[in-house]
């Protein structure tokens, strides 16, 4: 007897310990119990707490009923197929709650297997994880998504494009790179929360239309690249078309009006690459020769735009090097006083020999100096030796005449002023003897252009405005701009016995009502000149009084032409 008192003793002991067990798994874990059909025949107060189903709910159904579609079938046929091998399974699934909410568990699921190893039960224990999730995906979230617009991100891009490469060989796909014309303009002139803002009203505008027909990804700054997926040529270029047409209304921001465009470059999959760095990469290329184009181009990616920009960018390397070495000699042209054939001055123009390629021209290489901050350099290299020149003919005895400098748009953006002072102080040349020229599209904006040209007049040097006629100037401006001539465009000189002759007349009496002097450019034989004297044109220069000399030949013309005895 004392033998079964004592077994009952530890039955008791057990029971009450499993007992326990249980009591602290209900309040500490979410339990429930299914056949091996899946059937819920248990679950506990915390299950129906979290699920927010009532016991009656839940027991007789099957457990799919807090199933969110969350995960992949994969995934949950992977589950299934542990269990039902008799092996415990273990990981985290995202469930709905009767709400339509969904929350996350960590879960353990023991199967109880008959004596021929087949489970007949199984027994799933959870921890609520849901906040840890939440934190999780967001972290997950923000790695892949922009935070100013809320756009998919380049890593996204990544990941996501090369699946679908991946799993799409026989399709077509257009990577379409948007890059927004005066954006930098707008972040420098109107502060940054205002591009911010700029970039969120493009973003959603352009999403807003996308809607599903193709996916946006900001991948940078203003950059934005929309995949096309499935399409054809034509998918292509409508979209491109619709992507600026959808751009040109206002940006109403802060109560300004604001106006965009993007210029547009495009690479195709599988033609342009197969992956998506090689394809980002050639739209973004294509979307470069689009800017230079000018607004609203939209440009293919070519083998010849890659072999074009290649050479640009050799160009870019030769220059810099031809920079640093000072590789450049300059040339001068005689200008010549039409009433008395005189010389008054002479242009200083840049050369450039390519050590491999020979001479490159202006033309050419400026714009490159321009786009790559180079003009900087090559502009304070030309007036140091275009000035230095000068003083040293006038040292030398030649009579002093000025000389004229090509002064890029670009500069007025840097310290000009202090540059030009710098430069007549080092060589000692007066200021009258020097000209600077500056292009017609600066007359675009006066407010900023005026007050800058104003400080330069006021150091005595004299200011002309170069290639006059092809861009912007009208009378209205023209005669606030403290100016000393006007150089005519070469072009209307070309067919000046036309009706160029007329606009010619016009710029000549414009400039002889304002007290302006006027230089014809590209004056090439005797009709010409015959033309201009009889429209009293006062100054010209052009081949044929000379083509543009090395300093070392200027004194060799000079018996061409009586010198001038005094400044104009």
């Amino acid at each position: 007897m004392t033998n079964e008192k004592q077994n009952e003793t530890d039955l008791e002991i057990k029971i009450k310990e499993l007992e326990d067990f249980k009591f602290a798994l209900d309040e500490s874990s979410i339990v429930a119990i299914t056949d091996h059909r899946g059937i819920i025949t248990y679950v506990n107060n915390k299950f129906c707490e979290i699920s927010k189903y009532s016991k009656n709910e839940l027991i007789g159904n099957n457990h799919r009923i807090v199933n969110s579609g969350y995960h992949p079938k994969s995934f949950m046929k992977s589950m299934w197929k542990t269990i039902q091998d008799g092996r415990v399974w273990m990981g985290n699934i995202k469930n709905k709650a009767k709400d339509g909410s969904n929350y996350w568990v960590k879960t353990t699921i023991i199967p109880f297997v008959d004596n021929k190893g087949i489970p007949y039960q199984y027994i799933s224990i959870r921890q609520d994880i849901t906040e840890q999730m939440k934190m999780e995906e967001q972290i997950l979230y923000n790695s892949y998504h922009d935070e100013l617009t809320g756009l998919r991100n380049r890593r996204y891009l990544k990941d996501n494009l090369n699946q679908w490469i991946n799993e799409n060989k026989n399709n077509q796909m257009a990577l379409l790179f948007l890059d927004l014309n005066r954006f930098k303009f707008i972040n420098d002139t109107l502060g940054h929360s205002v591009g911010d803002q700029v970039l969120r009203e493009v973003s959603n505008r352009i999403f807003t239309y996308l809607h599903e027909k193709a996916e946006l990804y900001r991948f940078g700054g203003d950059e934005f690249i929309i995949a096309l997926k499935n399409c054809t040529i034509n998918d292509v270029n409508e979209l491109a078309n619709e992507i600026n047409h959808l751009l040109s209304p206002s940006f109403h921001i802060n109560d300004e009006s604001l106006y965009l465009s993007a210029s547009v470059g495009i690479s195709l999959f599988p033609s342009d690459g197969v992956d998506i760095e090689t394809l980002v990469k050639k739209a973004d290329s294509a979307m470069y020769v689009a800017k230079k184009k000018g607004m609203n181009s939209i440009q293919f990616y070519s083998s010849k735009m890659y072999e074009d920009m290649n050479k640009t960018m050799n160009l870019e390397r030769a220059l810099r090097q031809a920079v640093e070495e000072k590789d450049f000699i300059l040339h001068y042209q005689p200008q010549i006083d039409l009433s008395s054939n005189k010389i008054i001055g002479v242009e200083a123009l840049i050369r450039w020999k390519h050590p491999v390629t020979g001479n490159i021209s202006p033309s050419e290489f400026i714009p490159l100096a321009e786009e790559t901050g180079l003009i900087t350099p090559i502009t304070k290299w030309v007036l140091e030796t275009a000035c230095k020149q000068n003083k040293k003919w006038q040292e030398n005895g030649t009579l002093p005449i000025r000389i004229g400098v090509n002064i890029s748009p670009y500069l007025f953006r840097e310290d000009l002023i202090e540059m030009v002072k710098r430069i007549l102080n080092e060589t000692q040349l007066q200021p009258c003897y020097l000209e600077l020229e500056i292009t017609e599209s600066l007359m675009q904006d006066p407010t900023f252009t005026i007050p800058i040209l104003k400080e330069l007049k006021s150091l005595g040097v004299r200011l002309s405005i170069d290639d006059f006629g092809t861009g912007y100037s009208s009378l209205a401006y023209l005669r606030h701009f403290p100016i000393d001539s006007l150089k005519i465009d070469r072009s209307f000189i070309n067919d000046i016995q036309t009706d160029n002759g007329v606009m010619v007349k016009a710029i000549i009496d414009m400039a002889s009502h304002l007290s302006v002097s006027v230089i014809a450019e590209g004056i090439e034989n005797q009709e010409q000149l015959y033309f201009l004297s009889k429209l009293n044109c006062s100054e010209g220069q052009g081949y044929y009084f000379s083509r543009p000399l090395p300093s070392s030949e200027i004194n060799k013309i000079l018996p061409k032409f009586e010198k001038v005895g005094e400044q104009r």
